[in-house]
């Protein structure tokens, strides 16, 4: 069993489970409606997809019954006490896949080490992204050989071992949908946060386009207001006649608009949201900017800053800096080949998390057979 909260998260699934088909029975369970959501049109032709109970005692207790799982790995980090209570009561080995731990989580979390520390202790394995991260892990109470670092699987999650070759053509098909201009460059800024809408018109350089996704559905109205007059995805109205400005109100479909782009803007990166996850809109070429409030995802942005395949912005520099690389079709390549190029150096992190699983499977495995 797999467990994803977010879409990111359930998307970083996708080369694991591919590694994981034929070889284990697998279920996906995840929590948040937007997950769910796309966990089954992912994967539910191939496994079982699932949500994932409350921690109440008879509720976890039931959802384990149901499935039994041999195995079950934990998605970066979401523990609950009593799931991993009753795994250790069934000898179900429980572990953290993709570990991820960032200085935020891990200062509020050490302010509780007495009482949140057993639930650290009881993984039998920890892989984690990086040795910022270990390091944390270890000091909440993971035991050092219990504890490795595999790197991130969402290095993994597309294939850049190839040129880009342009946008796909549902990416088209999204594109004249939209209205938006194939002629014409487009800026995307995906996973906004409150304000950013607003922040990123105010920076888009005359004649360019603009799209924006935001990160939260609930966000939907806010964000159209701030980009009207604008094209809305989910209306499936015939688009604006001239129309500049989109809104992406729908969920599963930004790595489609992120090819179409000739520039992505990183959301949740301007404010006090702590970043998100940079690594879509790099893989499918799009030159990436990202502000400078990125801390949730500080070892991914920092390994595309030393390969030069990403650029930090403020606020304040953003119009500047998005005027001078729409200017320079050479710089923006630039950007974006890099980007590539640091993935690239990054992958087999699900092949490593696989060989973890499938360990542990079989270690139930023995213990079943008296061995």
């Amino acid at each position: 069993m797999l467990h994803a909260v977010s879409v990111g998260e359930v998307n970083a699934l996708r080369p694991l489970a591919a590694l994981l088909e034929g070889r284990a029975d697998l279920i996906i369970s995840t929590t948040t409606d937007t997950g769910l959501a796309r966990a089954q049109a992912l994967f539910a032709q191939t496994c079982e997809v699932v949500r994932y109970p409350l921690d109440f005692s008879w509720a976890v207790g039931r959802f384990l019954d149901s499935i039994r799982p041999d195995v079950v790995g934990l998605v970066e980090l979401e523990l609950w006490p009593n799931f991993l209570r009753a795994c250790r009561r069934r000898d179900i080995p429980v572990c953290v896949i993709n570990g991820r731990l960032s200085e935020r989580s891990f200062k509020g979390y050490r302010r509780f080490r007495p009482v949140v520390g057993g639930m650290f202790r009881s993984l039998e394995v920890a892989a984690v992204q990086d040795e910022a991260y270990r390091a944390r892990f270890e000091a909440m109470g993971v035991a050092p050989e219990r504890c490795m670092v595999t790197g991130s699987m969402k290095w993994d999650s597309l294939d850049v071992s190839r040129p880009v070759a342009g946008a796909s053509e549902e990416a088209r098909a999204l594109g004249r949908a939209m209205g938006i201009d194939p002629g014409r460059q487009l800026i995307v800024a995906g996973s906004t946060g409150p304000g950013e809408e607003a922040m990123v018109r105010r920076a888009c350089p005359p004649g360019a386009q603009l799209a924006c996704a935001p990160r939260k559905p609930e966000r939907f109205a806010e964000a159209g207001a701030a980009l009207e007059p604008c094209t809305r995805r989910s209306q499936n109205e015939a688009p604006m006649p001239g129309g500049d400005r989109f809104l992406l109100d729908t969920i599963g479909e930004l790595g489609l608009l992120y090819q179409l782009a000739d520039i992505a803007v990183v959301g949740r990166s301007f404010g006090d949201l702590h970043g998100s996850d940079p690594i879509e809109p790099v893989a499918l070429g799009a030159a990436t900017l990202i502000g400078e409030r990125f801390g949730d995802f500080e070892s991914i942005v920092e390994a595309l800053l030393n390969g030069g395949g990403i650029e930090v912005v403020s606020a304040e520099a953003l119009a500047g800096r998005l005027s001078e690389l729409l200017d320079d079709g050479q710089a923006r390549a630039g950007l974006a080949q890099r980007g590539r190029g640091c993935i690239l150096e990054r992958q087999g992190a699900a092949r490593r998390h696989a060989e973890v699983l499938l360990g542990l499977a079989d270690g139930v495995g023995e213990e079943m057979r008296g061995g």
